[in-house]
């Protein structure tokens, strides 16, 4: 079960004009499973994402950024689910490209208008027969009010849907904002999240909304880690409609800072979400890294401790077996780190300092942290005034269970 986090119901997800989404079973991979997922846009919306830095990203990754890279109008976007069509190659590429040549013709648009996303078991072909053939009972299932069901039509390995929406007042004018993400394992962006999608009613300009893809991406999916994989698939994708009225050119424009605001905050809760479902996970944890000499080394240090498997297994045991977080900032790789200067609290609790442990730690009070679902390690490091944080899991049984049974 995910560590405090629950589905929004279906009428707390708010619809944005311009956009419609639609589920379907197509077969991808299992029976009986809507595995399908057609996003339609109105003609105006501007469109902006940002993708794994895998080597071997998916296909269909390929192909967003080609689209992207074009300047075309987005139109549609479609999404399935059970295989990655990943590692796959030339016919690979042919089948995503299929994808979108089907959407288009059906909807009338280019095939560079449509942008194909996959998930699932890499190294394997996408049935694209099946995809084509599911696609009309999508398109006939699109509504605005739909981001309930589609959440539940990206799901993977994920044990529940998750999703988020805001609604900003701008000058008279209220703009909605709703997302959903899917993602339980194989999480370690670098760039972004497994699968992401935020879209709003406002109108945002195409340079201000690459920006904010980059920016949102930075302050939420690329903070978290199940188990320190970065996916072959990550892509988070950013859809502005305009059609709320109010319109955004410039990071100066009236209420624009709330919108942004509002926007990273759904990102924030669909990063989270994930890491709240990590594969067997019981525990989220914060881990807050202050006092660096500038950002990307508390990430450094965030993501050590993150990517622990002996933290993450301690934490499962609440076991205050805290040298392991110290010997994870030892190795983060700042070669030049004065440990007497840096201090670890777990929780409340001041745990180390001067190189080693606190002289008012007590064991019990690690142990009243450790038992919490909820954790916050806090590291400073001493040398600066930059800051970062790491959301991660702990690391159970059932987390071997989930992947060693992954494809059957």
């Amino acid at each position: 079960m995910p560590v405090n986090y629950a589905t929004p119901a279906p009428e707390q997800l708010l619809p944005v004009a311009g956009v419609r989404l639609g589920t379907a079973e197509a077969e991808i991979r299992k029976k009986n499973r809507r595995d399908l997922t057609l996003i339609e846009l109105d003609p105006g919306c501007t469109v902006a994402g940002v993708f794994t830095q895998n080597r071997f990203c998916a296909a269909p990754v390929q192909l967003c950024r080609e689209h992207l890279a074009g300047g075309n109008e987005i139109r549609a976007l479609v999404i399935n689910t059970g295989i990655a069509n990943a590692g796959t190659g030339e016919p690979g590429r042919r089948t995503a490209s299929a994808t979108c040549e089907a959407v288009g013709q059906m909807l009338g648009i280019g095939a560079q208008q449509v942008l194909p996303f996959s998930t699932g078991v890499i190294l394997e072909p996408l049935p694209v027969d099946r995809l084509v053939a599911a696609l009309p009972a999508a398109r006939g299932d699109l509504k605005a009010a739909n981001w309930h069901a589609a959440a539940h039509a990206i799901m993977t390995t994920d044990t529940i849907a998750k999703a988020a929406s805001r609604i900003v007042a701008v000058d008279g004018k209220k703009v909605a904002i709703s997302g959903m993400s899917k993602g339980a394992g194989m999480i370690r962006p670098n760039m972004a999240t497994m699968l992401g999608f935020v879209a709003t009613d406002a109108g945002i300009a195409q340079p201000l909304l690459d920006k904010l893809v980059k920016e949102a991406a930075d302050l939420s999916f690329n903070c978290i880690t199940v188990d320190g994989d970065t996916s072959t698939n990550d892509s988070f994708v950013m859809i502005a409609s305009g059609q709320s009225g109010a319109v955004f050119t410039a990071e100066t424009d009236a209420g624009w800072a709330e919108v942004r605001a509002a926007i990273i905050a759904v990102a924030v809760e669909l990063a989270q979400a994930i890491v709240r479902d990590g594969e067997g996970a019981t525990k989220f944890i914060t881990v807050a890294v202050e006092g660096g000499r500038d950002v990307e080394e508390c990430r450094k240090v965030g993501y050590a401790i993150g990517h622990s498997p002996l933290v993450k297994t301690a934490f499962f045991a609440s076991d205050p077996n805290l040298g392991r977080i110290l010997a994870a900032v030892g190795y983060a790789g700042i070669g030049d780190l004065d440990v007497d200067g840096v201090r670890v609290w777990l929780g409340d609790v001041l745990v180390a300092e001067q190189g080693g442990r606190a002289a008012a730690y007590c064991e019990a009070d690690g142990a009243r942290v450790m038992a919490e679902a909820e954790i916050v390690i806090r590291v400073d490091l001493g040398r600066g005034d930059a800051a970062a944080t790491v959301y991660t899991c702990d690391f159970s049984y059932d987390y071997v269970k989930i992947n060693a049974d992954y494809r059957s």
